[in-house]
């Protein structure tokens, strides 16, 4: 349980590596900010991460254990086609540790062209060259 919880709620534990009733506030900020939730659901999240910290055993994961297991999975290998020898860091995805949402709201129009211009800005700005 402890390690599933260093897992799922990882970036609460950059934090503080072992959270206690002190770092609540802390804690709830992070939720509040990161899901941008407000304060009420910053507040359930809170309490279920508290509620689920007192069944976890954080004694027996060390931080150190889990990043080094982290590490081993960062890499995804991209099964070869057509029997081509691919090797694992050929294809690796890089782990940033950032993760953006775009929604798009289109104005209400038929006109292609603004379609193609918000697209087009999209990848203008979003795609590395």
């Amino acid at each position: 349980m402890g390690q599933a919880l260093r897992k799922t709620y990882e970036d609460v534990f950059l934090i503080k590596e072992n959270p206690t009733e002190a770092d609540k506030n802390a804690i709830k900020g992070k939720f509040r900010s990161y899901h941008n939730a407000s304060d009420k659901t910053a507040s359930l999240m809170t309490g279920t991460f508290y509620e689920l910290l007192k069944m976890a055993d954080l004694k027996k994961t060390s931080p150190k254990a889990y990043k080094s297991k982290k590490k081993q999975t960062e890499e995804t290998e991209i099964p070869a086609a057509d029997g081509e020898d691919i090797s694992k860091n050929q294809f690796s995805i890089p782990i940033t540790g950032l993760c953006y949402n775009i929604q798009i709201q289109p104005p209400p129009t038929k006109d292609v062209e603004v379609f193609n211009a918000i697209f087009k800005a999209l990848k203008e700005h979003l795609i590395a060259k």
